[in-house]
C-alpha cells in the first residue's frame, strides 16, 4: 500500500479515538476538519486497486461499524435514528458513520460486491437480452454527490444549452410562486430558531447565537406582520377594499429583511453547527437582492398586493439562473417541502441499455442495517433523488427515454428487488 493509503487510515483511527464524547460541543470547531479528513481518506481509496487482502483485514472493521451504527442513518448531514426519525446529537457517533460511509465505499470495488451487482440485475430483468451495464465500476461513481444547483444536475445528465433553458423556462414559474418564496424564507429561518436552540442547550451561548436568536426572531415577526395573505376561497371583489393612502418612504420593503439575512450570516459564519443554515441563508440572500426596492405591506388592497406578489416573481424569474443556490432551494421546496442541499452517497452515472432511445440513471445509498424501516427509508431517500434527476429530465424534452434504478448496500444482506413507484431498487450484500 502507498504511504498515502497508510496515512488515510491512521487519521480515520485518530478520528474514531479522539473523538470527544460531549454531544454538541465539539460540533463549534469539528466539522471542518472532520470533512477535510473524509475529503482526503476518499481521494487515497480512489488512487489504486486495493489488495483482495485488504477487503478480508478491513472486514470486522465494517461488521462493528454497522452494528455501533445499527438503525442509524445519515440525512442532510445529521445523524438520524430511523425509527422515531429524531436527529442524534452525538459527534462521536457521527465521526464513525463518515468512516463506515468511506469505509463501504471502498469495498463497493471489491471484484466479489461487482459481480454481486451484475447478477443481482440479470435477474431482475431476465427479459433483456443484452447484458445490463458495468455500475459503480469506476471509482468516481462510489464518490458522494451533494447537489445545490440546476447546473449541476444538467451537467450530470449532460443536458444542452438550449435544454436547459427550456427547464428554467419551464420550472421557474412554477417554483418562484410567492407563496413558496415566504414559505421558505420561514422555513429557514425556524430551522435556524430550532438550531441555535439545541446549541446553546448544551453549550454556553456565545454572542453569535445570543443575536442570532434575536434576529431570527425579528425577522420572524416581520415576516408574519408584513405577510399579506388572503383567504383563497374568497372572491376578491368579498375582500374589504383598503383606504386609499400615499406611499410613504418609510413604507417597508424587502430590503429590511435582506438586512436582516445579512446580520445573521455576519453573526453565525463562524458557528460550525451551523453551518448548513448559514448557506441557505447566503443562498436565499441572492434573492432578496433581486427585489430589495419591492414594498411589503398587509394594509393595501388586493390588486395592490397581487401586482406586488407578481412584481417579486417576475424580478426573480429575470435573475435567478441555472447556477443559483436560490432557485435550486426555492425547488427543493416545492418539490419535496424541505430546503436542504441534496445528498447522493453513491452518485453513479449514466449509461445507455440496449435501445438507442432508452438511457438509464443508476444511484446508490449505503446501509447500516437490513431492518425494514432502514431499507424503506434508504429508497424513499434515493427514491427524492433520481426523481428529481427524472423531473429535469422529461422538462428538458431530451427525446430520449430516462429509466432509474436505486441501488443500496448493507453489510451481510440477502440480494432483493424491490419496485417503489415503478422504478427498481436492487439490495445487495458487502462480503469481504
Amino acid at each position: 500500500m502507498t504511504l498515502k493509503f497508510l496515512s488515510c487510515i491512521y487519521v480515520q483511527s485518530f478520528l474514531l479515538e479522539s473523538g470527544s464524547k460531549g454531544v454538541v460541543k465539539t460540533l463549534r470547531n469539528g466539522s471542518a476538519h472532520l470533512n477535510a479528513a473524509h475529503y482526503y481518506c476518499s481521494e487515497a481509496f480512489h488512487e489504486q486497486s486495493l489488495p483482495i487482502e485488504w477487503y478480508r483485514e478491513n472486514y470486522p472493521r465494517l461488521i462493528k461499524l454497522s452494528n455501533l451504527l445499527k438503525n442509524l442513518d445519515l440525512v442532510d448531514k445529521q445523524l438520524i435514528d430511523i425509527n422515531d426519525e429524531s436527529i442524534v446529537n452525538d459527534v462521536r457517533l457521527l465521526r464513525k458513520m463518515y468512516t463506515f460511509k468511506a469505509l463501504s465505499r471502498a469495498f463497493l470495488g471489491n471484484p466479489s460486491v461487482q459481480e454481486e451487482v451484475i447478477r443481482n440485475m440479470k435477474a431482475a430483468m431476465p427479459e433483456r437480452q443484452c447484458n445490463p451495464p458495468v455500475c459503480f465500476a469506476k471509482p468516481i461513481e462510489r464518490d458522494p454527490f451533494t447537489i445545490d444547483t440546476f447546473t449541476k444536475v444538467c451537467n450530470f445528465l449532460n443536458i444542452s444549452a438550449q435544454q436547459r433553458k427550456t427547464v428554467r423556462v419551464t420550472i421557474s414559474p412554477q417554483i418562484t410562486q410567492h407563496r413558496i418564496w415566504t414559505e421558505v424564507l420561514e422555513e429557514i429561518l425556524h430551522g435556524l430558531k430550532t438550531e441555535i436552540k439545541l446549541l446553546d442547550a448544551h453549550h454556553s451561548p456565545s454572542k453569535g447565537t445570543f443575536m442570532g436568536q434575536q434576529i431570527v426572531a425579528t425577522c420572524l415577526k416581520f415576516l408574519g406582520e408584513t405577510a399579506c395573505r388572503h383567504d383563497e376561497v374568497t372572491s376578491s371583489w368579498m375582500r374589504p377594499k383598503a383606504a386609499k393612502m400615499p406611499v410613504s418612504p418609510s413604507s417597508q420593503k424587502w430590503e429590511e429583511v435582506l438586512e436582516m439575512f445579512r446580520d445573521l450570516i455576519n453573526y453565525l459564519k463562524h458557528e460550525e453547527g451551523l453551518a448548513v443554515h448559514v448557506s441557505k441563508l447566503e443562498a436565499m440572500k441572492e434573492g432578496l437582492c433581486q427585489i430589495k426596492d419591492v414594498i411589503i405591506d398587509r394594509d393595501i388592497g388586493y390588486k395592490e398586493v397581487q401586482h406586488r406578489e407578481s412584481l417579486v416573481q417576475k424580478r426573480l424569474l429575470k435573475t435567478l439562473g441555472h447556477s443559483s443556490r436560490c432557485l435550486f432551494t426555492l425547488l427543493r421546496y416545492y418539490l419535496h417541502q424541505t430546503i436542504r442541499d441534496m445528498e447522493v452517497e453513491v452518485s453513479g452515472g449514466l449509461c445507455e441499455i440496449g435501445e438507442k432511445d432508452r438511457l438509464c440513471l443508476y444511484m446508490g445509498r449505503l446501509l447500516t442495517s437490513v431492518d425494514e424501516n432502514m431499507i424503506w427509508n434508504g429508497i424513499k431517500q434515493l427514491d427524492r433523488a433520481l426523481g428529481l434527476f427524472k423531473f429535469v429530465w422529461d422538462t428538458a424534452r431530451v427525446g430520449r427515454q430516462l429509466e432509474v434504478q436505486g441501488h443500496l448496500w448493507c453489510v451481510g444482506a440477502e440480494s432483493r428487488t424491490i419496485t417503489y413507484r415503478g422504478n427498481l431498487f436492487f439490495l445487495h450484500g458487502i462480503n469481504p
